[in-house]
């Protein structure tokens, strides 16, 4: 499992700590210094409202129903990318409150 994480975001900051205090083991992915991870693109295009649209730049236009715009969108500029999320195998959830996070947890 792999937890999108902004460490200056507040959302992504309660994410956090509720995978620490429920004991999962799971990669902290700091996706701003990293950048996007490959296996995970085409998981990520494929989530409704992955992408941050008030910090898309002025003049970049995408069609967000694109998933090939959506995967290169997040390629050159992950800072769009909605957080927290967790991703567990082929499936993500974006944690809009938090504690979405948890009903990926709880699928098998």
């Amino acid at each position: 499992m792999r937890l999108y994480h902004n460490p200056r975001c507040s959302k992504s900051r309660q994410a956090l700590s509720l995978m620490k205090e429920g004991g999962v083991e799971f990669e902290e992915y700091r996706y701003l210094d990293l950048g996007i991870h490959a296996d995970d693109l085409e998981i990520l295009s494929n989530l409704e409202n992955v992408i941050r649209t008030a910090d898309l730049e002025g003049k970049e236009s995408i069609d967000l129903s694109n998933q090939t715009e959506v995967m290169s969108l997040l390629k050159r500029n992950p800072r769009v990318l909605q957080r927290p999320i967790l991703v567990r195998g082929e499936k993500a959830v974006i944690g809009r409150p938090p504690e979405e996070i948890i009903t990926l947890l709880h699928e098998v």
